[in-house]
């Protein structure tokens, strides 16, 4: 924390599982003064197998305690990997590294609470041993952000509307913070605000119906929709869409998250059963439809009746969806809708860069959640430190 300018890697594995997502950043300051510039981003992609065996562990009906215990491990391996490759691409030594944020990949996250045992429950599980991470790198590492906050009452989710305060926050603008990973969710950043005034939460599915979608009628030749092409080339149906904006989670009041639980293998069953009569592309595009309306309608429910928003700013993997992006800013008319690459942050890199923010919250000290966010009493220092190289 002495460092006027500290070196941190940011990882994470989203729920659509398709890699590691590794981001080299110099960060200057520290709380609200946290600058961040990105040094380096890779992907570091999963093979077709390890991704299978993730998403199995992540399924109550095919995990096994055995290999959920070996996937923790190899995550931890892969995740190393992920920050080595890093560096080797900025060509920055790993040994200049300060810190890593890590993530890790969720495999299972019920915020509750649940009552079992005679005992109120919330509960979540990310695996990619941070101990492995850091016997690898020699770079002291920060993991399992979320418990801490379920433990203080909240949903541990979402975690990156404290980074969008910090480095999006304008006196001018009012801006929406839209993720479209495998799950959406959004952050509201009115112009002035202050952090009580944000809010966030999960919307509901982003790119992960779709994939899991396009996966099944590929018979896994494809995990997504490139380009949105298979989309493009259907036509919505209306009453399956219907049925799927019928969903309980999308008019449930924030605080609200979500994830494959939810909208994972079992809800693209049933909507494989309902739409068995219709087209692959008329499937991929209903769905994304389906996406693109559970957006709009928790922004016009939950945000514009409470401030103007004069821009919506998308990251992740769905800005990359053109077909979704075009329905995106139909949907929003009169609002500008843009990347966050106008910022000079590449949308596919900001959740990583986000855990690197969090784990310079961590390091000085400083709280990482934001309690009217997640539901939780109060705000908190999130995250548990593994020693690097230097502090055996």
């Amino acid at each position: 924390m002495d460092k006027s300018v500290k070196k941190i890697i940011g990882l994470m594995s989203g729920t659509s599982a398709d890699g590691v997502d590794a981001a080299l950043v110099e960060v200057p300051g520290s709380g609200i003064d946290t600058r961040v510039s990105l040094v380096e981003f890779v992907t570091v992609g999963y093979s077709k197998s390890l991704r299978k065996a993730v998403l199995n562990q992540s399924d109550a009906q095919t995990a096994r305690v055995d290999q959920l215990c070996q996937i923790n491990a190899v995550l931890g391996e892969r995740f190393a990997q992920a920050a080595e490759e890093v560096c080797r691409k900025a060509k920055v030594p790993l040994a200049s590294v300060d810190l890593i944020g890590s993530h890790g990949h969720t495999i299972h996250h019920l915020p509750g609470p649940e009552r079992l045992l005679e005992t109120d429950v919330r509960a979540t599980f990310q695996v990619g041993s941070p101990s492995v991470i850091a016997e690898r790198t020699g770079v002291t590492t920060i993991s399992d952000f979320r418990s801490r906050d379920m433990a203080a009452g909240g949903q541990g989710a979402p975690l990156i509307p404290l980074v969008d305060y910090i480095l999006f926050r304008s006196d001018q603008v009012g801006s929406v913070m839209l993720n479209i990973g495998g799950i959406s969710n959004i952050t509201s950043l009115p112009a002035g605000c202050s952090v009580d005034d944000v809010t966030a939460f999960d919307t509901g599915p982003g790119n992960m119906v779709v994939d899991t979608l396009v996966n099944s009628l590929t018979d896994g030749v494809q995990s997504y929709d490139v380009d949105g092409k298979m989309a493009a080339e259907g036509e919505a149906d209306e009453v399956l869409l219907k049925k799927l904006m019928r969903h309980p989670f999308l008019v449930l009041p924030p605080p609200k998250s979500t994830g494959r639980e939810t909208f994972g293998r079992d809800f693209v069953d049933q909507v494989l059963a309902w739409g068995k009569d219709l087209s692959g592309p008329d499937l991929i595009l209903t769905a994304t439809t389906f996406t693109v309306m559970s957006i709009s309608d928790a922004l016009v429910a939950f945000v514009f009746p409470k401030w103007n928003v004069d821009r919506v700013v998308v990251s992740g993997g769905g800005s990359e969806n053109p077909e979704m992006m075009r329905m995106l800013m139909q949907k929003l008319s009169g609002i500008e809708v843009i990347t966050t690459d106008a910022f000079g942050i590449p949308s596919e890199a900001k959740e990583a860069i986000g855990f690197a923010v969090l784990a310079n919250q961590t390091l000085g000290g400083m709280t990482g959640s934001i309690s009217s966010v997640t539901g939780a009493k109060h705000a908190s220092i999130l995250g548990s430190i593994t020693p690097g190289a230097g502090m055996r």
